[in-house]
């Protein structure tokens, strides 16, 4: 009787041949050669190196003379110094459970109580990790984590509430296409683009900085409305010499990693826009100097070299801001899925929400808890990790068009 497909008994046999010991070059094609005398094919294959150390998986259907061919493995491993495990069974992996997402984790430092923790978490909620790759070591550490079994949604607010004890930042995303598709990432400028915000710097040539500081803190976390806080802080600015934009763009400051960003996702066809509730005098020279493809902020009306303290045409503000990137992801031609959005204040929270991916970036708790994910280290590449783009891919990319990143010693 033919046996019916799923079965036992018609899953083929298969040997699982791990081999591990010290990395060198020949290890993979030196057991791969013996493999290949016995006619054998390949099903799954594996390899790590950590710390120098490999670790090689190889499945194979198993020969009729599959225990010569155990024996033929393991001269081969001995005359290369290493140990081998072969293991007799049948058929290939399980197959992936529904509910398939990828789990970044980024700490500064990831202990392992803290990876334990999230490991916990993910078990708990009946998911499974299939497989994990290390992106970053330098200057945080990023994992990823192949993740099947459970809704991304569930997920996310499980795992949510334990990086939040853990002091990490964990990002889940559903395993689709788009992660590896040309994307539009729409960020905010002022604490996120770059540090400080603008408005404060232009005070501080009006003698107004705490003044306009404390409506600015209010306003980010919500607390007043944007427009009323906005043309507030910018009456205060009436008279200030035009040149202080200049003084300003020179003082300004972008955050750590943003060019690295922007250039690198640059070479995978990324588009770029600013959206800020700040100045175009100074976001239009950030997105030339940056590469960045659209700009819209606020512009501030000039009258014989002084500011007004008025604001010329109406504001970008919450509202507006998501108007902006839903008008530019029409332009580039993507679905608001495809979209990462990138902010830290209250005026973000629409934004946020009208991207496939929100990101609050070293946001306030009220952003932090509506965004998708959030980043809480100092470098605004570590998003590039979310994406699924490693820091030594960076590297050698940065290297090819001879720019030297910073590494750490090994």
């Amino acid at each position: 009787m033919t046996p019916t497909y799923g079965t036992e008994a018609s899953r083929p046999e298969t040997l699982l041949i791990t081999l591990t010991g010290k990395d060198r070059p020949g290890v993979t094609s030196s057991i791969l050669s013996t493999l290949s005398q016995a006619g054998v094919e390949v099903v799954d294959i594996e390899q790590i190196v950590l710390r120098g150390r490999l670790i090689l998986g190889v499945l194979v259907t198993a020969p009729r003379e599959w225990r010569r061919l155990r024996s033929e493995v393991e001269d081969t491993a001995r005359a290369l110094d290493m140990t081998v495990e072969v293991d007799r069974g049948v058929g290939d992996n399980r197959s992936r459970a529904g509910g398939r997402s990828h789990v970044t984790i980024i700490g500064s430092p990831l202990k392992a109580s803290a990876m334990a923790a999230v490991a916990g978490r993910i078990a708990d909620s009946g998911a499974n990790i299939d497989r994990i790759e290390r992106m970053a070591r330098y200057p945080v550490t990023a994992i990823d984590l192949h993740v099947s079994g459970a809704d991304p949604d569930r997920l996310r607010e499980v795992l949510a509430v334990e990086a939040a004890r853990q002091g990490l930042d964990v990002a889940v995303q559903p395993a689709t296409l788009l992660r590896r598709g040309m994307r539009l990432i729409v960020m905010d400028v002022d604490s996120t683009l770059i540090q400080g915000e603008v408005i404060e710097m232009l005070a501080a040539h009006a003698g107004c900085e705490a003044e306009v500081a404390a409506v600015t803190e209010a306003a980010m976390r919500g607390e007043i409305d944007f427009e009323e806080s906005l043309r507030t802080r910018v009456a205060l600015l009436a008279g200030v010499d035009a040149t202080a934009i200049d003084a300003v763009y020179d003082a300004i400051l972008l955050a750590p990693g943003a060019r690295t960003m922007v250039r690198t996702l640059r070479r995978l066809g990324y588009r770029f826009a600013i959206v800020s509730g700040g100045f175009s005098q100074i976001t239009d020279r950030l997105a030339e100097e940056l590469g960045i493809h659209y700009a819209r902020a606020n512009e501030l009306e000039i009258l014989d070299g002084r500011l007004t303290g008025r604001i010329v045409g109406p504001v970008v503000d919450r509202a507006g801001k998501a108007a902006a990137l839903r008008e530019f992801a029409a332009e580039v031609g993507v679905p608001p899925e495809a979209v990462i959005a990138i902010g830290d204040g209250a005026n973000d929270l629409d934004m946020l929400a009208a991207a496939g991916l929100g990101i609050a970036y070293n946001a306030k708790p009220v952003v932090q808890d509506a965004a998708d994910t959030a980043v809480n280290v100092p470098y605004l590449d570590a998003i590039m990790y979310l994406l699924g783009i490693s820091r030594e891919e960076i590297e050698l990319a940065d290297a090819e068009a001879g720019i030297v990143t910073p590494a750490p010693p090994v």
